[in-house]
């Protein structure tokens, strides 16, 4: 059976990511490791404290457990990364360059790490963003990304490193609290539309934007690392897409569950960081390499979100 680290495992995608390959190759395979102290269910001997900087501590981990797949998920968003552009240019980056050496030197069968459509920017086409394009991101998280993407497309054609990646649009689930990007809004409206409150949304009411609902997400990362070698095409990172949708449009959504939801609308600067990025994203290559194709649009997406958080919403406040 392999034996999986996951970094970065109490994020928002990372916790669910954890969970579902628990469930597929054993509880004591899956290994989860956060800078953060762990979640409750996280809490035990098969998670591990891990600075993904500290290279010397991540080799170590690594050899502990026999890993021969890594999952790198450690990453500062888009929002919070543009209050500390340096941290997170850091953060992001040589995070990324500790995995691949590791996965290099050890021999790791397989490494995942999640690229954004931050990596487009104002020049890029809006609609239907194209797998290879004009690229000019103008957050650091973007530029972190793309220059990520070309470190990995260069460790697979220099040393052969079976490096894979996914461009994520937005992603919205409901388990764990999200980590400081420019999506975020799309999880929070339905923690606050379902405690009756009114919503603060920080972008304009038709920003279009990619989305995707987290168990898609979830599938299409384990669907690209099960894709045979031979198959996979795109080194640097696959587009991705579900569904686009605006603030407006997710407010009509929840109304048809909830008729009193009011929403109010503050862009703040958060709206330019969205202003920059794609409308609606081409993934064909995903779609003819690997078979990808999203389960969830938006109306069974909020209706799915408001059932399963009015089963658990004695846990928030």
């Amino acid at each position: 059976m392999k034996k999986i680290l996951i970094i970065g495992a109490c994020g928002q995608l990372g916790y669910e990511l954890t969970a579902t390959l628990r469930q597929r190759y054993g509880h004591e395979n899956v290994i989860a490791s956060d800078i953060n102290a762990p979640k409750m269910d996280l809490a035990d001997d098969f998670f591990e404290h891990l600075d993904v900087l500290n290279k010397k501590s991540f080799g170590e981990i690594v050899d502990k457990h026999r890993i021969d797949e890594i999952y790198n998920l450690a990453a500062i968003l888009s929002a919070i990364g543009e209050k500390n552009p340096k941290f997170a240019w850091k953060l992001n980056m040589d995070g990324l360059i500790n995995s691949l050496d590791i996965a290099r030197e050890k021999k790791i069968n397989k490494i995942y790490w999640p690229s954004s459509i931050a990596t487009f920017g104002p020049d890029t086409p809006r609609d239907l963003t194209p797998q290879n394009t004009i690229m000019n991101p103008n957050t650091v998280y973007g530029i972190s990304k793309l220059a990520g993407e070309r470190w990995c497309e260069y460790y697979f054609l220099k040393y052969g490193v079976d490096v894979r990646s996914i461009r994520y649009p937005g992603l919205i689930g409901y388990k764990a609290m999200p980590g400081g990007g420019t999506t975020d809004y799309a999880v929070d409206i339905y923690f606050k539309a379902l405690a009756g409150q009114v919503f603060d949304c920080f972008l304009e009411k038709d920003t279009l934007l990619p989305m995707m609902y987290m168990p898609d997400a979830i599938k299409a990362t384990i669907d690209l690392m099960d894709a045979e070698k031979t198959n996979i095409s795109v080194r640097s990172s696959y587009n991705l897409a579900a569904m686009s949708f605006s603030p407006d449009d997710i407010a009509k959504s929840i109304r048809c569950h909830l008729p009193d939801f009011t929403i109010r609308y503050k862009p703040d600067f958060r709206q330019s960081i969205a202003d920059s990025w794609p409308n609606s994203i081409d993934d064909s290559a995903a779609r003819e390499d690997w078979g990808w194709q999203p389960e969830f649009n938006l109306e069974k997406m909020t209706r799915d979100i408001l059932d399963n958080l009015k089963k658990r919403s004695g846990q928030f406040s």
